[in-house]
């Protein structure tokens, strides 16, 4: 086809085999609806210049890839690397603050990182109470049946900080540490085996962390402190 009246005689000699055919000259070709055998156009059109064919059925794309998991599109250490910074400069703390007496004690060196670690993630659980409740309540087991659970936590944790830095009862604090890190880390263990994809609110709701053997290894570390600290 070349002009408008070379559609007008296709659209008039195609209509009595498919009523209601579009007809087009650029590019040529014919929208037909409804059921219409390719060989009654075919015999429509013949005798003339014109001829007609099936166009070819173009596959649909392939549905694109799932976004990467965020832990996988950042890299472990990326996506770690707030939790391990924090951990580092309280594990330098500890030890630092050994240096006047000239002398490192592995008891002292526990002592001082535990005030540390529960001074600091209490800090950042601090800074929206509600948000961390929300996020506590998604795999810790208390939390989820007793929601005031996950608003008193911080304070427990800031409370276990306050007790370690002034070294105030240690066989009952290191007790509780126990008993609160080792239920805890009952939630955390439960959430990592069924591969639940949610965030861990370790650090709050101030950075994205997703829950993994990583989350395990906090929970587990401090429990295994805290009874050794009974032991010693």
């Amino acid at each position: 086809m070349t002009c408008g009246g070379c559609v007008k005689r296709v659209q008039a000699a195609l209509e009595p085999v498919a009523p209601g055919v579009q007809v087009q000259l650029n590019p040529p070709r014919a929208t037909v609806p409804g059921i219409a055998s390719l060989p009654a156009l075919q015999a429509a059109l013949a005798g003339s210049h014109y001829s007609i064919a099936a166009s070819p059925v173009m596959a649909p794309p392939p549905p694109p890839p799932p976004p990467p998991a965020p832990e996988a599109a950042a890299g472990w250490f990326a996506t770690y690397r707030p939790l391990l910074l924090i951990l580092g400069y309280i594990l330098a703390a500890s030890l630092l603050v050994q240096v006047p007496m000239r002398q490192l004690d592995g008891a002292e060196t526990m002592r001082h990182f535990m005030a540390g670690f529960f001074l600091v993630f209490s800090f950042f659980k601090l800074l929206d109470v509600p948000a961390f409740a929300d996020a506590y309540a998604g795999y810790d087991l208390l939390a989820r049946r007793w929601r005031p659970w996950g608003s008193l936590y911080p304070y427990v944790e800031l409370a276990l900080g306050v007790a370690y830095l002034a070294n105030f009862a240690p066989l009952w604090t290191n007790a509780v540490t126990l008993l609160v890190m080792g239920f805890s880390a009952i939630g955390v263990i439960g959430a990592v085996l069924d591969k639940r994809s949610i965030r861990c609110a370790c650090l709050g709701t101030v950075f994205q962390l997703p829950m993994s053997t990583v989350t395990i290894i906090e929970d587990v570390g401090m429990v295994l402190m805290a009874a050794a600290a009974l032991w010693l």
